[in-house]
């Protein structure tokens, strides 16, 4: 959930620099996520620690602007809310021109590749291509994952400037998925300090087991980290070493690729 009541409470008055209403309304879309498509009142009061009443004029302004609807007392986006990301996404200039190059690895590796950016404790998928003979996920693009277990999620936290990435880390939750999820502080900031000394990270089986993935920075003009590209695939498929050795070369060419038409 990107809004908890905490950090709602701790939001400026609102002022000429920020209107309350508009940020209670991203709020409440916000509360929506994956696991569960359809809320209460009730629920999305809880989820964002606002009043029912609040809420309720909220939630009928989506439903009349066409951005959420209402079955038996539960609420729901509908596909117009996608215009938000896709209007984030339309002016994104790197996802114009990594989709095709990535989509070319994908085919060359047989592989899943992807994009993705640093969006609060967690990575969004921005551009995504796989195979058709590689067994399909349900991440697309707009899909998050946490980022303080994944190869992306690490080299975008190593890019960070130290005292912020160790802030955010502190804060996150930090689940373990399974019994290789590492969860300690201390154990991760080494593992990112590894991924910024390196310029790529490998990391295996923490979010799920059977899968793995290496990722590098995807850098702007000025050299600052603002996207990570991944290739990830089934240990079935390969061993973790060969894995790196076949796979990092192709990956490092086209982040350098990337970098250096984004600008």
């Amino acid at each position: 959930m990107p809004f908890h009541p905490e950090t709602i409470a701790s939001w400026p008055r609102g002022s000429d620099a920020f209107v309350e209403a508009f940020a209670k309304g991203l709020a409440v879309i916000a509360a929506f996520d994956e696991s569960q498509g359809t809320l209460t009142m009730a629920e999305l009061s809880k989820r964002t620690g606002l009043t029912r009443a609040g809420v309720r004029r909220l939630l009928l302004t989506l439903v009349a602007l066409g951005f959420a609807k209402e079955h038996e007392g539960r609420y729901a986006l509908t596909p117009r809310v996608l215009r938000l990301g896709y209007a984030y996404l339309s002016s994104l200039t790197l996802r114009d021109v990594a989709q095709p190059a990535i989509e070319a690895l994908a085919r060359e590796c047989e592989e899943v590749v992807a994009v993705s950016v640093l969006d609060g404790d967690d990575v969004t998928y921005v551009a995504r291509a796989e195979p058709s003979s590689v067994l399909r996920r349900s991440l697309t693009i707009g899909s998050r994952i946490p980022a303080f277990c994944t190869s992306m999620g690490r080299v975008l936290l190593a890019a960070l400037p130290e005292p912020e990435m160790k802030e955010r880390l502190a804060r996150m939750p930090r689940p373990a998925f399974n019994r290789r999820t590492v969860t300690n502080i201390a154990a991760l900031e080494k593992e990112i300090a590894r991924a910024r000394t390196q310029g790529w990270y490998f990391a295996s089986e923490e979010l799920e087991l059977g899968a793995c993935g290496i990722a590098a920075p995807i850098r702007d003009a000025s050299g600052r980290a603002v996207a990570a590209l991944n290739i990830s695939t089934n240990l079935g498929r390969h061993t973790e070493k060969a894995f790196v050795k076949r796979f990092r070369p192709l990956l490092l060419e086209l982040a350098g690729k990337l970098s250096g038409s984004f600008s």
